[in-house]
Formats: structure tokens, sequence, C-alpha cells
């Protein structure tokens, strides 16, 4: 089990600046496994927190970790960090230790490997009399509502028009024409299967000009998609016109396939996550887009909602279901804004939490 206690960030308010600056740091903790001391457990009745996600590699989930533990720096209260490795049992695993090791005083949250695992977690957690938060991933019939009040809220943002918004600004970069590849996530991960959706909208729209030359899925995986996109490179040659990815982790491994062959900026690639390296290769003219989602708010903002509801300072049972399911806001971030995005100011209110909500997820059957 491995449990790292993150370096202190320390600022309730936190810029987006700050915490790219504190995500690059997590992502080489994730590399340098074990060299941060383990938190001891909480004592004398105090809420121990946590995150729990697939990798600190990943600067989405290194993003989403800083957030997490800016909360907690700013209440004093324990944090801990569960990694899956891609691996549900693994996940599954680590919680239900740290649901001992804490006698359930747990407040979680878990962006799950797999959608079914949330109910798995979601059980556990009410078992133990903690209180848990999922991100992304989950089946469509599993609510909040129905395990009240220890399954608090469940937090996503909605994939398909934002997919197809990438897709088009990716379309209009190729010259509205032309064969692409694409890159997928876990194909039971409920973000991938959304932004599989937006991207076949996208195509559909553009009536017979842009055609699909090939779909495979990388699994979030950079490495992954950096080996799809050599091969797809061989296949198709000078066929593919551009790279979509389903995140900014496989747009980067595709693009440095792109790269070794010289075709760095002439082969427009889109990702989707809003990532530091995403926002430099569209300023460098090698990347069409990406989708800026909000890491340091999913994890500051999940564990906040979380802890306040332990701490009886909110009955969320008596919350409505907008309050329960919610939709954080995507930004499609292109060259022609880039500049507009990095001069936002994304201070972090935690008391704030349903303030970037845009509303109620929606499930499309």
């Amino acid at each position: 089990m491995i449990h790292k206690r993150l370096g202190p960030i320390a600022r309730r308010q936190l810029l987006r600046r700050d915490l790219l600056k504190g995500a690059a740091g997590f992502a080489g903790a994730g590399v340098l496994a074990g060299t941060f001391p383990r938190l001891a457990a909480a004592q004398s009745g105090e809420w121990t927190l946590a995150i729990s996600m697939r990798s600190l590699a990943n600067p989405y989930h290194a993003t989403f970790a800083a957030g997490g533990e800016a909360y907690a720096e700013s209440v004093g209260a324990p944090f801990e960090v569960l990694i899956t490795e891609g691996n549900s049992e693994k996940g599954m695993a680590d919680i239900r230790a740290l649901l001992a090791r804490t006698g359930g005083k747990l407040v979680l949250n878990v962006d799950p490997n797999d959608s079914p695992d949330a109910r798995v977690i979601v059980e556990e957690c009410q078992r133990a009399g903690a209180y848990v938060v999922t991100q992304w991933n989950k089946p469509d019939d599993l609510h909040p509502w129905d395990f009240d009040p220890n399954y608090v809220a469940h937090m996503s943002f909605d994939g398909v028009p934002t997919a197809q918004a990438v897709a088009e600004a990716l379309f209009e970069a190729m010259g509205g024409e032309g064969g692409i590849v694409a890159l997928g996530g876990i194909l039971s991960n409920v973000p991938a299967i959304e932004r599989k959706i937006g991207l076949d909208n996208a195509i559909a729209a553009t009536n017979g000009k842009v055609q699909l030359l090939d779909f495979q899925p990388a699994d979030w995986n950079e490495t992954r998609a950096f080996e799809i996109m050599q091969a797809w490179l061989t296949r198709f040659g000078d066929d593919i016109k551009g790279v979509f990815a389903a995140n900014d982790g496989m747009a980067i491994g595709a693009l440095e396939a792109l790269r070794q062959e010289g075709k760095a900026g002439a082969v427009p690639v889109t990702g989707i996550d809003g990532i530091e390296a995403a926002l430099f290769a569209i300023e460098a003219g090698e990347m069409a887009g990406t989708v800026a989602w909000d890491p340091n708010w999913t994890g500051g903002i999940g564990l906040a909602l979380g802890h306040a509801v332990a701490l009886g300072e909110i009955d969320i049972a008596a919350e409505p279901h907008e309050h329960r399911e919610f939709y954080g806001t995507g930004i499609v971030v292109t060259p022609a804004n880039l500049a507009e995005y990095r001069a936002m100011d994304a201070a972090l209110d935690f008391g704030d939490f349903w303030g970037k909500s845009p509303g109620q997820i929606q499930y499309r059957g």
C-alpha cells in the first residue's frame, strides 16, 4: 500500500500558476515512489482526508492531488494520497486498509480506476462510516442519495460537447478536411466513452469531409500513444492530416512520434485536460487545442464538501440532486484564446462548493 505525504502548499487561495508548479513537483514524486514519509493515522477522533487516483506521474492527477492537499493544509487535517497504478484491485485494497487504519474516520475523494469500482468503494465507505466523493467514473445507476449520508457527491465534466468542440478545432486547423487518427482512453471509463461520442459527432457534422482512418484505445497512457502513433505513421503516412487524443498525455505521446518524423506542427494534434505541456505545445504551434478542466477545484472542493458533511456542517441528504451529482466547467483552449486563458485568475474558494458548476449531470442511456 502506498501512502505519500506531499510537500506543503500552505495557501488557502491558490493561483493556477502555483498549482502548475506544484503539479510538476508531484509528477516527480510519482517517479520517486517511497521518498515521502508516511503520514501518521488520525488521532483523537480527527478525520483523515485522502485522495485516491491512478498516478502522480500524470500531470492532471498531480494537480488533482495538489488541490486536495491545499484544502487539507488550510484546515490542518491529516492528508494522504493513494495510487492505484491502474490496478482496480490495488486501489480498493488500499482504500480498505486506510479505512481500517483510521477506524472509518476518513473523508475520501476518489477517481475510481474503472466505473464498476465506484460501487464497491461507496459500499465499503458506508459500512465503515466514512464519507466519499467520487470523480469522473461510476455506473449510471449508482447515485449518492441512495447511500445517504456517506456517499456525499459525484463530480464530473460533460465530455461530449467539449470533445466535439476540440475536435472541431482540430478540423479547422487541418483546413476542414482529410483523414485523422484518434487515441482513446480506457474503454470502460465514462470520460473515454463521452469523448468518443463527441469526436463521432464532430466527424458526422463534416458530411464526409473528415474521415476517421483508425481509432485505438491507448488507456490514457503517453508511452502507449507514442507506440500507436509510430505504427500509424508507418501505415498511413501522409494520409494523416490530424490527430485527436482523448487526453493530453496521449496527445504528447503522439506529438513526440510526430517530432521524430519531422511532422510536428505540420500535423495538428488536439488533447484534453489542459496540462502545462499541452499549453506549451499550443504556444509552439504543435497542438491545435486542448480542453482545460479544473483538477485543483475537483481535488480541493471534493474534499472540502466531504469534510463539511463529516463535521455536520451540511445536511447533505437535504441538498437537491444537482448538488449531489454535478458538472464542472471545461474551457476549450486554442491558439486564439491561449493568452486569455493563461491570464485567468483561478483562486480557489473552498467554501463555494457549487459556484463553478453549470448544473446536474445528465445521463445519455
